[in-house]
């Protein structure tokens, strides 16, 4: 019974520690790209319906730095790509669409 407990709590204490790597509401992750900054920001995302599990842990995994993002990968429907490809939000691959990402 010890062994429930003490196994119930350190699965409770991971819980809540994975949620403190994630973008608290309000923030912004952002990075630096050839084409200029990129910031994603959860709450934009959020307002449109979408919840996090959305693309965590089924596009993105869920530690830093593991998504090495190219345009390329992006246009090919990777990543943001998967969502953003014309149908379910701008299109990557579109010129016009640059200056929504890349500030």
């Amino acid at each position: 019974m010890k062994r429930l407990i003490l196994l119930g709590l350190l699965l409770w204490l991971w819980m809540f520690s994975v949620n403190a790597w994630a973008v608290a509401p309000g923030k912004t992750l952002s990075w630096d790209t050839k084409q200029g900054k990129v910031t994603f920001d959860g709450k934009v995302h959020a307002d449109r319906g979408l919840k996090c599990n959305n693309c965590h842990t089924k596009i993105f995994k869920m530690k830093k730095g593991s998504a090495e993002m190219k345009m390329a990968d992006l246009n090919a429907g990777k990543y943001c790509g998967s969502c953003h490809n014309g149908k379910e939000a701008f299109k990557t691959s579109d010129p016009a669409n640059c200056g929504k990402c890349h500030k």
